[in-house]
């Protein structure tokens, strides 16, 4: 998908919903308080170390909003690292299942969990990678920072990835909302305006 075909996507995703949705008309604020880890995924530290990689898909969200269900653990690696941790995956008995558009590829475990590695070509995966590693979940996962989670989601212009960084926005506080927006000034400037939509359409579901 191209970037302005993701563009697209995004700001029609944004209008619809601008238009149809009320305040008050989300969950339950106990519900949507709530952070889990009733998944047990994989942790893959002793596998890639001392490479350094962050769940990045749904079960990274469940830090930052309510836990929903998924088939697979995404990760990100930096792409400078991606053939090192394929042969570490390799080594640690992981089955090839084959290759991500997006760039990376899916790996099966001897148990049968499927794992995305996803592999950052910007600037900004260092730093991501590097503060995930005190970013942990209850699981003791290390988890993409908020304002990378949202950014990475944000460029995807996939709809549930959209509608993940809406529900996290709306549960961010202040400080969290204006780091990302400091992210985004430095790396995604012309999408600020969207970024305010969905911060706007996430507090509505408080």
């Amino acid at each position: 998908m191209s970037t302005d075909t993701r563009t697209f996507a995004r700001q029609t995703i944004i209008e619809i919903v601008r238009r149809h949705q009320r305040a008050g008309s989300g969950s339950a604020s106990a519900f949507l308080t709530e952070r889990t880890t009733q998944m047990a995924w994989i942790d893959l530290s002793p596998i890639l170390s001392p490479i350094r990689w962050a769940v990045v898909g749904a079960a990274a969200t469940r830090l930052y909003m309510p836990e929903r269900y998924t088939r697979d653990l995404d990760v990100a690696v930096r792409f400078e690292d991606a053939l090192a941790t394929r042969k570490k995956l390799s080594d640690a008995k992981l089955v090839h299942e084959g290759e991500l558009s997006i760039g990376g590829s899916t790996w099966r475990t001897p148990d049968g969990q499927i794992i995305d590695i996803i592999e950052g070509h910007e600037a900004w995966w260092t730093n991501a990678l590097n503060e995930a590693q005190t970013n942990r979940d209850a699981q003791g996962l290390p988890i993409l920072p908020l304002r990378y989670l949202v950014l990475m989601k944000f460029q995807s212009g996939r709809v549930q990835d959209i509608a993940d960084v809406t529900r996290m926005l709306g549960q961010a506080d202040d400080n969290a909302l204006n780091n990302i927006r400091s992210l985004f000034k430095q790396f995604a400037p012309n999408d600020l305006a969207d970024l305010e939509s969905l911060i706007t359409l996430g507090k509505l579901e408080r």
